[in-house]
């Protein structure tokens, strides 16, 4: 479900124990600085402290976007949840790499990959 937030539209998804985000990139133009707080109502809303942020539509990282993410996931870690990011582009790799942040953030390919991590395959 797309939501606007302050200017930014984010999709939004609930799953069981995690909350789904994908900002649209063209929307966070000019709004980057209100991410961590827009993400952070979400969270406290859903009443779950464990969040996927799906970042295939950002375009290139801002050091702005890059704050955002550092304070989210700080304030997540301060509540004992669980940030993971998935859908980076080769770019903001990198761009997360220049500023020694890619060990910070937990990085998969997918959500579901994201996902998994916390909770390996069950046996059926």
């Amino acid at each position: 479900m797309v939501q606007s937030y302050g200017g930014c539209e984010l999709d939004v998804e609930r799953g069981p124990d995690w909350l789904f985000v994908r900002p649209h990139g063209e929307s966070l133009r000019g709004h980057e600085d209100e991410l961590a707080e827009q993400i952070w109502q979400l969270l406290e809303q859903c009443t779950t402290h464990r969040l996927v942020l799906e970042l295939d539509d950002v375009g290139s990282f801002m050091s702005s976007l890059i704050g955002q993410l550092v304070l989210l996931h700080q304030r997540i870690c301060n509540r004992g949840g669980l940030m993971r990011l998935c859908g980076l582009s080769a770019a903001n790799r990198r761009a997360l790499d220049a500023s020694r942040l890619s060990g910070y953030f937990p990085q998969y390919r997918d959500r579901n990959e994201a996902v998994m991590a916390v909770r390996p395959m069950q046996p059926r």
